[in-house]
This record gives structure tokens, C-alpha cells and sequence, in this order.
């Protein structure tokens, strides 16, 4: 009898050892040994080649599949090798990097802990095969579409692209279990009727218009709950669904129509948080679904979390929003308007200066991520009228000021009393009020 019940504690530990890794101690075990050093958007193709030569030395097999359009090398990694064939590819974009960086540092963790039972029990069950940045030509230019100005993920079908034709490839000739579709998205999207950013949104994604329900789909979206479920614990209010609408030509839907059932992860962006930070989220989000695939928790998990995600929504945000500015067009120096000024920022790399838009001038009836209370300053552009579509170079002077608004140099003349250039406050942070 005590031999049966030391052999259930023994059972029950292994149990433990095996899937309880939660989503805590996920995200601490990116802070502390993720590989990936380069903010996403500055990597380029030699950066991917750099980080991949890290992975050969940690003995992953890393191998070149194909090449793009301009000859750059597309790389595919594995590991495990375990029946159930899991599949990801990231970077079909050029300028949506995150989780390109995100799957080094998820194959460099897994093949540097194999010791530990739940990593154990991950390369057992599963043979895990990615494809980070499929489309290095326009990763190096930071462009969404590739050389032939084609978008590869409407591609599907033509397989007009080298990269498309390469996609479609390794799924055919391997017959993966699962997909993982990865992507950015923009910045300015908002979880639902909310002004909340959606930082991650996620999506289930069918092979047909009727979105007829499969085992393989059924099986992804209690992955996606358990993905949502982890990431509740970082970025509650910033999650969201992705669009579901039937796209023919898209490689997500047309993977799941050949049976491989697709998961598309788009990130997004956070008001306060880098790149790295998204990069930890997507670490968390993919390792949960590994563990849970593994461990087969997902069998039992209930997709509430996933059926009650808001659905994308864009044109509700602007990044800054000056309310109630005071504005002159030195031109009509005479002619003053009181007016909202919403502000866009334009992807970028990190390393370049973020190009501030101005996208509205009138009553702004949508949030800005930051608002002031311009009210108390009389504003002016920079270089060029305050107008929409114009870059957002704005003077800020006290109302209380005479200022010769004709002058040529006038910011010379009459130094302001607050710079916004840029996306930031280059003189007088702090001096017009956040709302």
C-alpha cells in the first residue's frame, strides 16, 4: 500500500514538474534569458543571420529553405521531435518584426532547457518547425510587401511570389497539425468600442466563408483561450479579437482550408511599453499554447475567454489630441480659430525619427492616447501652417504674450515657450497640461 501511494505522489509531482508553468513565470524566464538584444523593428536581414548562428551553436537545427525575390536566404529552425507537427512563420511583412524576435528567443530557451521535465515533455510530443522573417526583402526596407510589390499574404493562391511559392511548400511536402500566422498590426487599433489599445489580438482562423467548425479549429480556439488567459494576467483591457472576415486569397484561411488549422496572432502596440516588452507577450503567448498542446490541458480548457474577446476596432484613438488650441496661421495673423489638433505617429524604424501627422483640425470627437488642455496657449506650426496631413511641428506660446506672429524668425525672435517636434516635447515638457 505505501509503495502505491509513493508511486501516486511520484505520478502526481511529475504532473506538476510537467505543466505547471505559469504565465508569471513564463514572462521571468524571457527577462532573464531572452537572446534577442535588438529592438524588433531595427533588425535586419544580418541581424536575423547573426541571432540564427547563436541558435547553431545551442545545437538547433537551423536550416535555409529558399530565397526571396533580391537572393536573401529564408531560414526555417526545429525542434523536438515529437508526432504532432506544429508550424509558424513570422515576418511575411517586412515592417510587423515582433515575433520574428520572439521565436528566437522561444527556440533558444527550449533547446537550452531540455533538462527541465515540461521541455521534456514539449520535444517529445511535438516537432516544432518556424519560419522567421519570410520576407527579408522587405524586412530590410520595412516595407509591407515584397520586391514585386506584392503583399505575400494575399499570395495564396497566384503563388506569384518566391515567398509565397516557399510557404506553400513547406506545408505541403510536411502536413503540420497547427499554425501560427504572426504578424503587427496597427499601432492604433483598439480592443473593441474602447479607447484601449489592443496590444495583442488574436483570431481562430477558418478555411471557408461558412466557417464550418473542425476538430483542429475547435482544438485552436481552447488555445486561444489559454493564450488570452495568460496575457489577462499583463494587458487585461488590451486584447482583442482580429477580424474574421473570409479572405480567398490569405494565406491564414487557405492553410486552415488545407488542413493545417491556423491561430493568427497580430500584435499591436502599448502606450508606455517598447517593443521588447510585446516580444515578452508573444514569448508567453506561444509557450502557453506549447505547454498546454503538450501537457494536453487543452483538452479541458473552456473557450469563454477567447468567445469573449471585443473585436478589433479602428478610428476611435489619435496618439495626442491638443484640445481647445488657440491656433494662428501667420499667413492671417488676425484671423485666430480655437481647435482640437489630433496628431499620428508613422511606423518606423526605432532608430529613426518618428514622423508626427497631423490627421484633424476641428472638433475631435475620438480620445487621444495623451490629450492636453491647450487652451491657454496660442499655437502655431513650426514650418507650415497647422493643416491636416501636415507634419506635427507645433510652437506653443502663452496666451498672455505679444508676439509678432509676421516676424520671419520667429521662433528666433520670440523664443516659445514649449517645442512639441518629433512626437515629444523638445522644450517646455510639462509646461502645456496633460488632460
Amino acid at each position: 500500500m505505501r509503495t502505491v501511494v509513493l508511486t501516486a505522489v511520484a505520478v502526481s509531482i511529475l504532473l506538476m514538474n510537467i505543466s505547471a508553468q505559469t504565465p508569471q513565470q513564463l514572462a521571468e524566464i524571457w527577462e532573464k534569458q531572452h537572446v534577442s538584444k535588438i529592438l524588433p523593428s531595427n533588425v535586419r536581414h544580418k541581424d536575423l543571420q547573426n541571432y540564427l548562428e547563436g541558435l547553431r551553436k545551442h545545437q538547433i537545427k537551423v536550416v535555409e529553405v529558399g530565397r526571396s525575390l533580391a537572393n536573401r536566404e529564408i531560414y526555417q529552425m526545429e525542434f523536438g521531435s515529437g508526432p504532432m507537427r506544429v508550424f509558424l512563420w513570422s515576418q511575411m511583412h517586412g515592417d510587423e518584426p515582433t515575433a520574428t524576435s520572439a521565436l528566437i528567443d522561444m527556440f533558444t530557451f527550449l533547446q537550452k532547457n531540455r533538462d527541465k521535465e515540461w521541455v521534456k515533455n514539449i520535444e517529445k510530443t511535438m516537432t516544432i518547425r518556424a519560419v522567421p522573417m519570410l520576407n527579408p526583402d522587405g524586412a530590410e526596407l520595412y516595407v509591407r510587401r515584397n520586391l514585386q510589390g506584392i503583399d505575400i499574404n494575399r499570395d495564396a493562391l497566384d503563388l506569384k511570389t518566391p515567398e509565397g511559392k516557399l510557404l506553400k511548400k513547406l506545408r505541403d511536402e510536411w502536413s503540420p497539425a497547427i499554425g501560427f500566422n504572426l504578424h503587427n498590426q496597427n499601432a492604433l487599433t483598439t480592443a473593441g468600442s474602447t479607447s484601449e489599445q489592443a496590444a495583442i489580438s488574436i483570431l481562430v482562423v477558418y478555411g471557408d466563408a461558412q466557417k464550418t467548425a473542425t476538430d483542429g479549429l475547435d482544438r485552436n480556439k481552447r488555445l486561444a483561450a489559454a493564450m488570452v488567459s495568460a496575457l489577462n494576467n499583463f494587458i487585461p483591457r488590451n486584447i482583442a479579437r482580429y477580424d474574421d472576415e473570409y479572405t480567398a486569397t490569405a494565406f491564414g484561411d487557405n492553410f486552415s482550408a488545407w488542413g493545417t488549422p491556423v491561430i493568427l496572432i497580430e500584435t499591436g502596440a502599448l502606450y508606455g511599453k517598447d517593443e521588447m516588452f510585446l516580444v515578452r507577450m508573444n514569448f508567453v503567448a506561444m509557450m502557453t499554447a506549447l505547454n498546454d498542446l503538450a501537457n494536453g490541458s487543452e483538452r479541458s480548457f473552456d473557450t469563454s475567454a477567447y468567445d469573449a474577446l471585443p473585436r478589433n476596432s479602428s478610428g476611435r484613438i489619435f496618439n495626442f489630441v491638443f484640445r481647445g488650441a488657440n491656433i494662428i496661421d501667420r499667413t492671417k495673423p488676425s484671423d485666430p480659430a480655437v481647435a482640437d489638433i489630433a496628431i499620428n505617429l508613422e511606423r518606423r524604424r526605432a532608430e529613426f525619427p518618428t514622423p508626427a501627422i497631423i490627421r484633424r483640425v476641428g472638433k475631435v470627437s475620438q480620445a487621444g492616447i495623451v490629450e492636453y488642455d491647450a487652451s491657454g496657449f496660442i499655437v502655431v506650426g513650426r514650418s507650415s501652417p497647422i493643416r491636416p496631413d501636415s507634419f506635427g511641428e507645433l510652437l506653443f506660446y502663452k496666451k498672455s504674450r505679444s508676439v509678432d506672429w509676421s516676424s520671419p524668425e520667429l521662433e528666433k525672435l520670440s523664443p516659445p515657450d514649449a517645442i512639441f517636434s518629433v512626437a515629444k516635447w523638445v522644450k517646455g515638457e510639462g509646461i502645456v497640461p496633460v488632460k
